[in-house]
């Protein structure tokens, strides 16, 4: 029968099937072990059968053979047959191989399947755990919020007593009722108080940390500043005494180097973990001593808070500051230690170990590591064992401290305090005597520390000592400087000193060599590489160096050398040095050659410079260049072709020379002389020594170098620092600095033609932009000059403050010089219009900028020859444009013009409204031309459609704009713009209506102020002349008020017309205007083509006698009226005379008609 053991039911069986086993805890104990594999999950990932490889490997087999039998043949000789059949069965025995192993390996594939499926099964039971454990965790969290909550008393008593409920629990408030969020003016007020909450604790109680004393205050926070360290910002939690800071980001102020690859790990703000776990410390370092709030209670296992001891004050910025600090530099020395390993995955993990201790405040970098060769039977070791490694360069965390001022902290610590200048040791005590009371100190000192970097050559390396003096890294290499992280430079620097002492010290060992019969051994650099060239005889030399990546010693031949079959035996010599560097005298076979001249001539045509080996100068010219030397090169300016940038070789090192060079027209190979030369100091241009730029010390000459007497080698120093090392960075700067010294000379060349005063100013002085400077600019001085100088007798000088500067641009770069010249003006008319809304910086012109913030304009010439001239003249334009400006914007209140005006301004263009809807445009042109300048006037109409009909008489409004002075000039054409707008309205209201009849009429104008109407057959036309007081006089054309005829004989109860209203004089000066003869009595118009309108006089006494009253006179041949009564009166007469049909002339002509 079936048993059931512990409760399972009793498995029923197949029929046929015999009965097993009980069962046990639910299971079978007789399963075999085949059962049990079929259950498991079968797994095929990355397998491929076995006979799909073999087929595969056998068919490729076969076509390339089949490939090589029909190729074969056709192959030139038996010997490369026989060459590519062997490489084919060595290339077909490694797959063979290949795939005999994996044939072997798949002996154990049903093992290995076996294995990866019981993988599979136990992943696949272990999900199964995990989704029960969610399970569980998933309905204990879903029971959780369906628990009953507790009773709400107080609201069942007070529905039990009243009936109804009072109030809501405070959880629904908080819940549901949204507090009042704070106006924009509670949120400023709310950062106001706390800025200035913030101010006053730094000022009057907080110890702040001298490094970072440079702080701003803004948007609620505090942003401290420590130089090449970090910025942080921090705020308060309240305004009260006792609140405490918090921290809220900091970036770190550094800046990486060398190969950028991987610079996103590194962001310069910390983000994600990384900025959490910072502001979670720095926030627990602000609140060291203060307690936690009330409604805070730490578990009972926590630590207490510490105490403050007795006389001592809380410095929370300290303990921040040393924090960061510590941070920054931590961050910079895990950069540093990235770089190092990177060099490994380049090409550097033979030679190079990075170790990083446990502390991870220090790494050390071994490099030159070298393996040491096996022990052969037989063969005696070698005489001298070399170190496993050149050498370390240990990078460290470490602390200044400053031996002269004893530690502060009562129980142990600083031996010293922090390392500090003299006016930051000041500055300190006086900032703990101010804020602190006698008798008691800040509860933290300040840590100065720094990234020391330590180097460690190992003795013997490469079978050379070095001395102490060779062993001591200098003190620009011994500190890291966070604006240029680069471990790789500094390492490479650290190695190029490592093989520049060895090569020297082989040096010094073949010159004292008895047995030496070698030529002279000099050390220089090759593509920045240390090498010791030996000169064989001759211009034959080898070159013996030392790879800074391996460290191994290499030989190699440069010049005629460089034959074949010389590099396999060079490469052994190499091989045999590097195991025994002692046999280096009986190795060496040969040195010198390389032209330094070539040197020089590949760096220029690297960098782009137009060179030469020779110019035709004579020998008494090149004497010039001084006796020592022994070769030039000549790199012409590309801005200047007439300069040189001259590289003399002597026979130490380079000599640099800026000249200036002339052709001499008479001689008959076109000579060149040197017309002026000076010398350049390198170390002053590259700033390697500081000094202070003068008036007098402005040109940075020195005087040639003499030369080095016969047998004088000079200190060791002397020779270290020659060796014709020539740079690309090098060679650029001198270039720059030539092109950039010419520029000057040219601008101050200009000032003494003149007789202008100048003087030179610091160019880095604060004012100067950002984009005008070079990194040579503190070695070139700029130019400054007054006003009063340099605008004497120019217009409107007196708008222009007392300095102005000179500036040359792209002297560093491949453009064309430039030269700015910056004025600030005193009064200013600020820009209007659509330019002056875009932004600040507001460019009428190519060669105007103007700051409207700064009220500077900045006029750019393109030609440094003419720059002078051109800012005189690009000033007078400006000048008078903003002079004109001035004067538009005060009519409307000086005149009472109340419709006139400004519309727009940008310098170069004025333009205003003279009446409602007509205005005009002023632009200055070539004010210092001999003429006297122009202006270019141009009239439109703003919202109206049409022309403005002033636009005829442009040339005789330019004429009068430019005559006599230019406010009063201006004056006058605004008044006579506005006096005769009724007349040009009223004549192109005419002429529309003679288009619209389909009849001809036309109007023109004769002068600013005087019109014609022409009708008909052109042959009868009125005259509107402005006259004085806003008089108009309209006349028959046909008479000339410039005839012999006595004014007294025109019957007008005034003076009659004056000739200068219209802009003319008695001489007539319209000059310029295509019509200015019209206005001559005996012109051709007056006198023959124009004539008389029949009973004009009859017209003209009707309309008088209608406008009695309004003071409209006749005269012999017209009428005067006022300005605001042409349009009524022209009106009238012009209907009259277009209307009515006028009777033929006793002179027989036709009459005027329409």
């Amino acid at each position: 029968m079936d048993v059931a053991v512990n409760g399972t039911a009793p498995m029923l069986l197949p029929p046929g099937q015999p009965p097993h086993e009980p069962q046990v805890n639910g299971f079978h104990h007789d399963l075999t072990i085949e059962r049990l594999e079929q259950e498991l999950p079968m797994v095929f990932d990355g397998q491929i059968p076995l006979g799909d490889l073999v087929s595969r490997v056998v068919q490729s087999i076969y076509a390339e053979l089949v490939e090589h039998a029909d190729t074969l043949p056709g192959t030139s000789s038996d010997q490369a047959r026989k060459r590519i059949l062997a490489d084919w069965v060595v290339k077909t025995k490694k797959q063979v191989v290949k795939l005999y192993a994996i044939v072997k390996w798949s002996r154990d594939a049903d093992v290995v399947q076996k294995a990866m499926n019981i993988t599979a099964f136990l992943m696949d039971q272990n999900r199964q755990f995990q989704d029960a454990v969610y399970g569980l965790n998933y309905a204990k969290e879903s029971l959780d919020p369906a628990r009953l909550r507790n009773h709400d008393l107080l609201t069942s008593l007070d529905v039990l007593t009243t009936g109804t409920y009072r109030r809501l629990p405070s959880a629904i408030k908080q819940l549901i009722i949204p507090p009042t969020p704070l106006t924009d003016e509670q949120v400023e007020k709310v950062l106001a108080d706390l800025e200035h909450a913030i101010r006053y604790r730094l000022r009057m109680d907080e110890i702040i940390p001298v490094e970072m004393v440079s702080y701003t205050v803004h948007d609620g926070r505090v942003f401290f500043t420590a130089p090449k360290l970090f910025e942080a910002s921090l705020f308060l939690g309240g305004s009260q005494r006792d609140d405490g800071w918090f921290f809220a980001n900091v970036r770190f102020l550094f800046t990486i180097g060398g190969d950028l690859t991987g610079i996103q790990d590194f962001p310069r703000q910390p983000t994600g973990m990384l900025n959490r776990h910072i502001t979670d410390e720095a926030n627990a370092r602000l609140r060291y001593y203060i307690p936690d709030s009330p409604e805070f209670q730490p578990p009972p296992e926590a630590p207490q808070k510490p105490q403050l001891l007795a006389n001592t004050v809380d410095a929370p910025l300290v303990r921040v500051f040393n924090f960061l600090q510590f941070m920054s530099l931590a961050y910079q020395l895990e950069i540093l230690c990235y770089q190092a390993e990177r060099m490994r995955t380049l090409g550097w993990a033979e030679y190079l170990a990075v170790e990083v201790t446990p502390t991870r405040k220090s790494f050390k970098v071994s490099y030159w590591i070298r393996k040491q060769p096996p022990t052969m039977p037989g063969r005696p070791p070698p005489r001298t064992k070399l170190p496993p490694q050149g050498g370390t360069l240990t990078v460290s965390i470490v602390e200044a401290k400053d031996p002269s001022k004893p530690g502060s902290r009562p129980l142990g610590g600083l031996i010293g305090g922090p390392a500090r200048c003299a006016n930051a040791r000041v500055l300190a005590e006086i900032q703990e005597k101010s804020k602190l009371q006698p008798g008691h100190r800040p509860s933290d000192d300040v840590e100065s520390l720094k990234l020391e970097v330590k180097w460690d050559p190992s003795p013997s390396a490469l079978g050379v000592m070095l001395t102490a003096e060779e062993s001591k890294l200098p003190v620009e290499l011994a500190t890291i400087d966070a604006d240029s992280l680069d471990l790789e430079g500094l390492l490479r620097k650290v190695l190029d000193r490592h093989a520049y002492a060895i090569l020297q010290s082989l040096q010094s060992q073949l010159k004292r060599s008895p047995t030496s019969s070698f030529g002279e051994a000099q050390l220089d650099r090759e593509a920045g590489v240390p090498g010791l060239r030996i000169n064989l005889c001759a211009d034959e030399v080898v070159v013996v160096s030392i790879d800074p990546r391996t460290g191994r010693l290499n030989l190699r031949d440069t010049g005629n050398l460089a034959t074949a079959k010389r590099g396999p035996r060079f490469l052994k010599v190499s091989d045999q040095l590097n195991e025994n560097p002692g046999m280096l005298f009986n190795a060496l076979h040969g040195l010198r050659l390389t032209l330094i001249t070539e040197l020089v001539e590949h760096k220029a045509n690297y960098l782009g410079l137009q060179f030469y080996r020779t110019r035709n100068f004579s020998r008494e010219e090149l004497a010039k260049l001084g006796p020592a030397a022994r070769g030039t090169v000549y790199i012409q300016l590309l801005s200047f072709p007439s300069h040189y940038l001259v590289l003399v070789i002597t026979d130490d090192d380079f000599r640099y020379a800026l000249i200036h060079v002339a052709v001499l027209l008479d001689s008959p190979l076109t000579a060149l002389v040197m017309e002026d030369i000076g010398w350049l100091n390198v170390k002053r241009i590259r700033g390697e020594s500081e000094y202070t730029i003068t008036e007098e010390t402005s040109v940075l000459y020195s005087v040639p170098p003499l030369p080095r007497k016969k047998g004088d080698q000079g200190s060791c120093q002397e020779r270290r620092g020659g060796n014709f090392s020539l740079d690309n960075q090098l060679l650029r700067e001198l270039y720059a600095y030539c092109c950039a010294r010419v520029a000057y000379a040219k601008v101050e060349r200009q000032f003494k033609l003149r007789g202008i005063p100048f003087m030179n100013v610091t160019p880095t002085s604060p004012g100067t932009p950002a984009h005008l400077q070079s990194c040579l600019a503190r070695s070139i001085p700029a130019l400054c000059v007054q006003s009063s100088d340099i605008l004497s007798g120019a217009p409107a000088a007196e708008a222009a403050m007392p300095n102005i500067r000179v500036i040359p641009l792209n002297w560093w770069s491949e453009k064309k010089v430039q030269v700015v010249t910056c004025v600030k003006l005193k009064y200013v008319q600020q820009p209007i219009g659509k330019k002056a809304r875009t932004s600040n910086i507001i460019r009428p012109s190519k060669a105007i900028i103007y700051d409207t913030a700064e009220a500077v304009v900045s006029f750019l010439s393109e030609d440094v020859d003419k720059c002078v001239d051109e800012f005189l003249e690009e000033w007078a334009n400006v000048s008078k444009m903003v002079v004109i400006a001035r004067e538009v914007a005060r009519m409307a209140k000086v005149r009472n013009w109340h419709d006139v005006r400004l519309l727009s301004f940008d310098l170069q263009t004025v333009e205003f409204a003279y009446a409602a809807s007509y205005s005009v445009s002023i632009t200055s042109i070539d004010q210092l031309s001999a003429t006297g300048g122009s202006y270019s006037l141009r009239f439109s109409r703003d919202g109206h459609g049409g022309d403005n009909p002033h636009e005829d008489a442009e040339p005789f409004f330019r004429n009068l704009l430019r005559a006599g002075k230019l406010l009063p000039s201006l004056n006058r054409v605004v008044s006579v713009l506005r006096d005769t707008l009724p007349i040009v309205a009223l004549l192109e209201t005419f002429r529309s209506e003679a288009v619209a009849r389909g009849s001809f009429l036309d109007s023109f104008p004769k002068a600013a102020g005087w019109y014609r109407l022409l009708y008909g057959d052109s042959r009868h036309a009125l005259d509107f002349r402005l006259m004085t007081e806003q008089r108009i006089a309209i006349l028959d054309a046909s008479y000339s008020i410039f005839a012999d005829v006595p004014v007294s004989k025109l019957k007008t109860p005034s003076n009659g017309p004056n000739n200068n209203a219209n802009g003319n004089n008695n001489k007539n000066s319209n000059s310029g205007s295509s019509s200015s003869s019209n206005s001559n009595p005996n012109s051709v118009d007056n006198l023959v083509m124009l004539q008389q309108i029949p009973d004009f006089k009859k017209v003209v006494s009707e309309i008088v006698a209608g406008e009695s009253g309004n003071s409209v006179f006749s005269i012999d041949v017209g009428l005067i009226c006022g300005v605001d009564a042409v349009k009524r009166v022209g009106k009238a007469l012009h209907d009259r005379l277009v209307v009515e049909p006028t009777k033929p002339s006793a002179t027989g002509e036709n009459s005027a008609s329409s």
